[in-house]
């Protein structure tokens, strides 16, 4: 898909004119865009045009409620990043949504090159709300309780301020930077909306008080420690019934089936921390690592923090992420934006098929819209692992075996190698999605 942004004559200095620019495509913290010709159909639709520029094509969106705690924060982070260079070179943020950062591998940068204006001495910061909104509410609210992020999934201008001051703690009113900007600013608005006089004026502010409330951001989210709560998943590779000898004989196998496919877009479906999701990198895959364990997926984003190539998200198979926004279209459903050309689904069927009583069909057509080609791991009964997830429930089951796995999956991939997992009674295939 080919992205186009159309610049009007009189917001040419704001486009590529500013020294900003080099500044920031240069330290990795701005998409960097060509300007492309403009055609007199361009004219005739959209009126008087200056430039036409196309941004570099970012290899997967992914959106805040997708990202782990040290995704949003690194974010954040990039953004006041951004601001004070904008600032040194007389230019400023006039907007700060979350969803203007986009992640290539786990590299945070703007991807709005319009967001600059020119700035005039005494303005105030006009995007301190957004920004509080979009990063430093649900950061606190996260570390709260990392179910409060799905807080963005439903606000798109992100944590409304007197919501997130009704919800932290109290003891949050005992940190300065949380006291000054969620619960003092919420109480500002409050003022402000009943009809009281403005907290500060468009020219009583120095360029270095303005500096100084980046700072109190900037000192605020940087101390932001996650406290990191006890999960099902988060210590996977420590809790599970592979030998050391089994595991490495499953990564020898995986990444010898890689080895056979075209590199491209992966997807990998309950990647834990990423493990495997690296052989994928490795082979010159884009990987989106995909798991519903925020605390694996945090794991992952910090391991992999200088990758490139890797995207950790936090994804819920069950409940992928939808469509959302203007006519449900602003922002797209997880399979929206596939398909992947390879996916992985390693020590994850049975978790679908018993813990959450998905039949193989259905499992197998939800894979199917999401990629060409699938490397699977089938777990027999007899496997410890699946004995543990029926321990605690009626074995109903009767059609989970690997006869029916196959017969199911083969009505929309053909299989192209079927590979026994070493030191354990597991199957690894190999298949590609049948063409419609």
């Amino acid at each position: 898909m080919t992205y186009i942004t159309y610049i009007k004559q009189d917001r040419c200095k704001n486009a590529k004119e500013y020294p900003l620019y080099d500044d920031l495509t240069g330290d990795g913290l701005l998409i960097p865009h060509h300007e492309i010709p403009v055609e007199q159909s361009d004219t005739e639709q959209y009126g008087d045009i200056y430039k036409l520029i196309q941004p570099e094509v970012i290899p997967l969106v992914s959106y805040p409620y997708e990202w782990s705690f040290s995704q949003l924060k690194a974010a954040a982070l990039a953004t006041l990043t951004i601001q004070k260079k904008a600032l040194s070179k007389g230019m400023t943020l006039k907007d700060a949504p979350a969803h203007n950062i986009q992640f290539k591998g786990c590299q945070p940068l703007l991807i709005d090159s319009l967001s600059f204006e020119i700035y005039q001495p005494g303005d105030v910061w006009k995007a301190y709300g957004q920004f509080c909104r979009n990063f430093l509410a649900p950061l606190l609210l996260m570390n709260h309780d990392y179910r409060l992020s799905e807080i963005m999934l439903y606000e798109m201008d992100g944590a409304p301020l007197d919501l997130t001051s009704k919800l932290l703690p109290r003891g949050s009113w005992l940190s300065f930077g949380a006291l000054l900007h969620i619960h003092l600013h919420a109480k500002a608005l409050k003022v402000c909306k009943s009809g009281g006089s403005a907290t500060a004026k468009r020219r009583n502010n120095s360029l270095n008080s303005l500096l100084g409330l980046i700072d109190s951001l900037e000192s605020l989210i940087s101390r932001l420690k996650w406290k990191i709560p006890a999960t099902e998943w988060a210590d996977y590779y420590n809790n599970n019934n592979y030998s050391a000898n089994a595991l490495s004989a499953k990564e020898q196998l995986v990444d010898s089936l890689l080895a056979r496919l075209p590199a491209g877009m992966a997807w990998d479906f309950g990647a834990n921390d990423g493990r495997f999701s690296e052989l994928a990198a490795r082979r010159g895959c884009y990987t989106v690592a995909m798991d519903i364990d925020p605390v694996a997926v945090e794991n992952n984003f910090i391991r992999h923090r200088d990758s490139a190539s890797m995207l950790p998200l936090r994804i819920d198979l069950r409940n992928p992420s939808p469509g959302n926004g203007w006519n449900g279209r602003e922002r797209l459903s997880l399979f929206e934006r596939g398909p992947a050309d390879t996916g992985m689904a390693l020590a994850l069927i049975h978790h679908l098929a018993i813990s959450n009583n998905v039949p193989f069909l259905k499992i197998a057509q939800c894979f199917a819209s999401a990629c060409k080609n699938m490397i699977i791991e089938f777990i027999p009964k007899s496997d410890s692992m699946v004995q543990k997830l029926l321990s605690s429930r009626q074995d109903i089951f009767s059609n989970y075996d690997q006869q029916t796995f196959e017969a199911d999956f083969s009505k929309f991939f053909t299989v192209h190698a079927v590979n026994r997992v070493a030191g354990s009674e597991r199957t690894i295939y190999l298949m590609k999605k049948i063409q419609d």
